[in-house]
């Protein structure tokens, strides 16, 4: 199962808040996650914007699930670090 960190948006219209969750990337934007790790409010003041369960990221990291590039950039925020990927041969 190939498995990403990605965000998932709630809210109403020009007010938006995101949830980070890991999900199996076949699944579609609005599927089942398999867990949330976090949010993120880009409306809020600096200090309040990303809430992050910093020990489930590592894990998930760990076992390789693959964040995206917005998710990539809230985890440096956080000072959680993200290997680099190693691209696959045929």
């Amino acid at each position: 199962m190939s498995v990403s960190i990605r965000l998932k948006r709630f809210g109403t219209k020009k007010r938006p808040y995101y949830r980070v969750v890991v999900m199996d990337s076949r699944e579609a934007t609005k599927g089942r996650p398999l867990e949330e790790i976090g949010q993120y409010r880009p409306i809020e003041d600096e200090k309040n914007q990303v809430e992050i369960n910093n020990e489930r990221a590592a894990y998930w990291l760990s076992v390789g699930a693959q964040p995206s590039n917005t998710v990539k950039g809230l985890f440096a925020k956080q000072g959680i670090q993200v290997a680099k990927e190693v691209p696959v041969k045929d």
